[in-house]
């Protein structure tokens, strides 16, 4: 059948099916497969390090641990029994802290994640293996005694209105007392700072990403800023468990909506990275004597992030088409500002785009319909020169040009589609924004999928609506039923995905749609001024 196909034809269908690859790579992929877990009651491991050249930034930078000893795969009961010393409560969270001097409980106040049930969002999971705030050292002794050694807290009770108020914990080892500073700002940040008696190595982690908003669209793991200002990511059941990262100034363990970050963009911190039994990323700072940085756990809210530093704006995690993903979701913010409906915002966001590809578009359309005109003229070609291939891409050519047709010319609308389709994806997947937003009647939450199907038929509906309207030159039978089941294709894809990216692509078709019978309407007294068969 492929050799029947003409070469507008093929890069059509190549289009069509790379765009189906990458919607069924982000719906059906599963998660990486997790290592089974050796051992659930293992105790705490140190971190060690050696001397090699073993990290993708310095090469004179120590890798993080050795492997002689299993990674920390769990917590025991005992310790994640532990009592809790002291309450915070500040307008944007609710937190404990227990007496090994880790967050044990961090409650997001967000009505709009509040359960049936009235629970709030809790970023701390009892079973994670590694706790926000925790002290690794890499004395095994002495991390040992860290485990068994309670805190004391200055205070028992922190509550944080208009002004910063400060919990200052303690901990006596047999070699070292370790004061941990923390002071809570009432925009939901905070300081820390971590005093040594003596100079020791250790460590310390913003905690296992959070569990709140997990699901398989999505990135979850670990997120670094890097000196330069670029990003890595390390996904869950992807760590090697020895990444180094010298000067960072962004650690983040994020799931869909939540993150639980350091920051310090002023001197950095090294950050190194080891991993659990089912090699799900840990990641862990180098403290040392005397250190500080700040701290953020919450929600992925852009409003929120900028707030405390643009360059915060970067734990939200668009992918590939990041460089896309970003000035599509400031538009969409800013649209948002003027029109307060995120649904209303993503149908003006649509046909702005619409309206800025229309030019390139056009010319696509109009091309289609050459091509359509000329169908009977290129059979003809074709059937003459059926054995001459060189001769007939020639005559073809040579038609192409009398006319001023571009078989390639209805592809290049297409392919732009494909990077605006995934960067807009990636926003309206991400986007906490769109949590419980509604729009109409029936869509009460655009992050989630349309409860009565409505959306993917009407997408469907306009995508073979489009179809129909649109000029085509299949000389096979077969190829014009395959591209007609398109549509329930894409409505079987688009059946679970959130409401607010259903709603793009319907009305993106519909638009598509007008402007499909308005370019038809051109070319139609295009063909009766030139007398074009």
């Amino acid at each position: 059948m492929l050799d029947k196909m003409t070469q507008q034809q093929r890069m059509v269908l190549a289009v069509v099916l790379s765009f189906i690859f990458f919607v069924a790579y982000d719906f059906l992929l599963p998660k990486p497969k997790h290592i089974a877990q050796e051992n659930n009651q293992t105790t705490q491991q140190p971190l060690t390090t050696q001397k090699a050249n073993a990290t993708p930034i310095a090469s004179s930078a120590p890798a993080p641990m050795e492997n002689k000893t299993p990674t920390p795969a769990g917590i025991t009961k005992e310790q994640s029994d532990t009592k809790n010393i002291a309450n915070i409560i500040t307008p944007a969270f609710h937190a404990k802290i227990d007496e090994l001097g880790r967050i044990s409980l961090y409650e997001v106040l967000l009505e709009k994640f509040k359960t049936k049930d009235g629970k709030l969002p809790n970023l701390v999971d009892p079973s994670s293996p590694v706790k926000p705030l925790e002290i690794r050292f890499s004395d095994p002794a002495l991390n040992e005694e860290a485990f068994k050694v309670p805190y004391t807290a200055s205070s028992s009770d922190i509550k944080v209105s208009n002004e910063d108020k400060e919990l200052v914990l303690t901990q006596k080892l047999s070699k070292v007392t370790i004061t941990k500073k923390i002071i809570f700002h009432p925009n939901g940040t905070y300081s820390l700072h971590i005093s040594l008696s003596n100079p020791v190595e250790y460590y310390v982690s913003p905690g296992f990403r959070p569990k709140e908003a997990s699901d398989k669209f999505t990135f979850m793991g670990v997120l670094i800023r890097k000196a330069d200002g670029t990003i890595d990511t390390i996904k869950d059941g992807g760590a090697k468990g020895n990444e180094v990262y010298m000067k960072a100034n962004i650690l983040s363990a994020c799931d869909k909506y939540f993150a639980t970050t350091f920051y310090n963009f002023k001197d950095g911190f090294d950050v190194y990275i080891t991993k659990d039994a089912k090699e799900d990323p840990l990641a862990f700072v180098k403290g040392s004597k005397e250190f500080q940085l700040s701290g953020y756990a919450g929600a992925k809210s852009h409003k929120r992030l900028a707030a405390i530093d643009p360059r915060m704006t970067d734990i939200i995690e668009y992918g590939f088409f990041t460089f896309l993903a970003k000035p599509m979701f400031i538009l969409l913010k800013t649209i948002h500002s003027y029109i307060g409906n995120w649904g209303w915002a993503i149908v003006a966001t649509t046909i702005l785009l619409r309206l800025v590809l229309f030019p390139l578009t056009y010319k696509g359309m109009v091309s289609m319909n050459r091509l359509k005109a000329l169908s009977p003229k290129i059979k003809e070609i074709q059937k003459k020169y059926k054995g001459e291939p060189q001769k007939m891409n020639a005559k073809m050519m040579e038609l192409y040009k009398k006319h001023n047709a571009n078989p390639m010319g209805g592809c290049l609308p297409m392919i732009l589609q494909i990077p605006v389709f995934f960067a807009i994806y990636r926003v309206l997947l991400n986007a906490v924004e769109l949590k419980h937003a509604p729009w109409m009647g029936w869509i009460h939450d655009l992050s989630a999928m349309d409860p009565y199907y409505i959306l993917p038929i009407l997408m469907a509906g306009t995508m073979f609506w489009q179809q129909r309207i649109t000029p085509t030159n299949f000389t096979d039978p077969m190829q014009e039923k395959i591209m007609k089941f398109l549509p329930l294709i894409f409505m079987f894809f688009f059946v679970t995905f959130p409401a607010g990216l259903t709603l793009y692509w319907f009305v993106n078709n519909l638009f598509g749609v007008l402007q499909q019978y308005y370019v038809n309407s051109i070319f139609k007294k295009e063909k009766e001024q030139k007398g074009v068969a």
